[in-house]
């Protein structure tokens, strides 16, 4: 090899040296992967997220009106909870006591009477009773009404829903205050003559 061969083969590593940079390694080829295993990993997938929660069922409004010629008026509010459902009642321009409040079994409130709106909602033929025995499923119960004639009531009716169709459920159905005390007596209490009644509207 003359000099002037040697001095052209050295000079480009001497000028890569003298800028800073180091000449490049040869690079090695990876090896084929074998066969049926992908050439790349796959990525992780991002967690899938939480479903999110249903929503609760929205609460029934029931407006009750007098009837029998009472000028009982009120509202209920009807709200699925867990195990039952959960009845509000408030009533005004009802005489002072206890007075007895009943799911009946047709949401009719039309008769002068509220007798349309049939009997106590009883779809397991048990006997009537107060929300603590074996009872109507209907059964709700005494509201107190103060000296100025304003009542509140508030009980779980256990058993009992809020799905349109079910066999026990309120939709469909009327709320019904009557003139007196439900004692527990058969077979509806001896509750009186129906002084209030409002139909529980189908969602």
């Amino acid at each position: 090899m003359t000099r002037a061969t040697l001095f052209a083969s050295i000079l480009p590593a001497a000028l890569l040296i003298a800028c800073g940079a180091a000449p490049s390694a040869p690079t090695t080829p990876e090896p084929p992967a074998p066969p049926g295993v992908p050439s790349t990993l796959p990525t992780a997938s991002a967690a899938p997220s939480a479903l999110p929660a249903a929503p609760a069922a929205s609460p029934v409004a029931v407006t009750i009106e007098g009837r029998s010629g009472s000028k009982l008026a009120g509202t209920a509010t009807l709200t699925a909870v867990d195990g039952g459902v959960k009845v509000a009642i408030k009533i005004t321009g009802a005489t002072p006591g206890k007075l007895a409040s009943h799911v009946h079994e047709t949401g009719d409130c039309s008769a002068p009477d509220a007798k349309s709106a049939g009997g106590h909602f009883n779809p397991e033929g048990h006997k009537h009773g107060l929300p603590d025995g074996e009872r109507h499923l209907g059964d709700l119960g005494n509201i107190e009404v103060k000296a100025d004639g304003t009542g509140a009531h508030e009980i779980v009716a256990k058993g009992a829903n809020l799905t349109a169709g079910d066999a026990k459920s309120f939709l469909g159905k009327a709320i019904v205050v009557h003139e007196k005390q439900d004692d527990g007596g058969q077979p509806t209490g001896n509750a009186g003559g129906r002084i209030g009644c409002g139909v529980i509207p189908v969602k």
